[in-house]
């Protein structure tokens, strides 16, 4: 996914996720066999209008010898108040990537590496599937002609409760999300929903992302 001179621009929300890929990168320059760099982004939504503390994601950066970018956005007014969306998380979703790569195109990175993992992948297909009648996913990696950008998912195979492991055994420091939206999006419910549907059907991310890959469906195929 990464190929030599890249730069690579890490999108870290703080949650556990963007966390455990930035260390994972940042630990991978050791023994990678082409060299790269690579740069933090955090786009600070603002919620509630008021800033975001990200002091232990600057100090994680310095441990690793990151650069990090913070940039506080106006996410929270736009959404929430300006337009007040009963539906807030596609809206947001969709401001925060064109923010994320404007950012990463500013501090000089051709490459976007981005933190979803394999269950985020199988719920991803589904939400598509139920609410679109659209059987889609988003690519392990991508090319944004127009940005002249390239999306990165390297952690696309690994299951979340090995993520989860990982942070905890690590003690990574994770910034909990002040969203008024968190905890009751429709992607906890599809989550909800796999894990209920998996104690029935054995390894269903496997198999929905198998599907991806067989039917070389939003560019699984390659």
């Amino acid at each position: 996914m990464i190929d030599e001179g890249d730069a690579v621009a890490v999108g870290v929300s703080g949650g556990k996720d963007s966390v455990a890929l930035l260390c994972a990168l940042a630990q991978m320059r050791r023994f990678y066999p082409k060299h790269f760099t690579l740069k933090a982004i955090t786009l600070d939504p603002c919620f509630g209008n008021e800033k975001g503390d990200y002091g232990a994601l600057a100090a994680l950066c310095r441990e690793l010898d990151v650069e990090f970018i913070l940039e506080r956005t106006n996410l929270y007014r736009v959404v929430f108040e300006t337009r007040a969306e009963k539906n807030p998380c596609s809206l947001c979703a969709k401001l925060r990537r064109g923010m994320l790569h404007n950012a990463a195109r500013q501090a000089g990175c051709n490459v976007v590496a981005l933190g979803h993992h394999k269950d985020d992948a199988a719920q991803t297909a589904l939400m598509n599937l139920f609410n679109g009648g659209n059987f889609a996913c988003f690519s392990p990696k991508s090319y944004l002609s127009r940005r002249e950008l390239t999306l990165i998912r390297p952690m696309i195979y690994v299951p979340e409760r090995h993520i989860e492991k990982v942070v905890k055994k690590q003690a990574l420091p994770i910034v909990k999300s002040a969203c008024p939206a968190d905890g009751v999006t429709e992607r906890r419910e599809m989550a909800e929903l796999m894990a209920q549907l998996g104690q029935k059907y054995e390894n269903l991310p496997d198999k929905i992302l198998n599907a991806l890959q067989k039917g070389n469906i939003s560019g699984w195929g390659g």
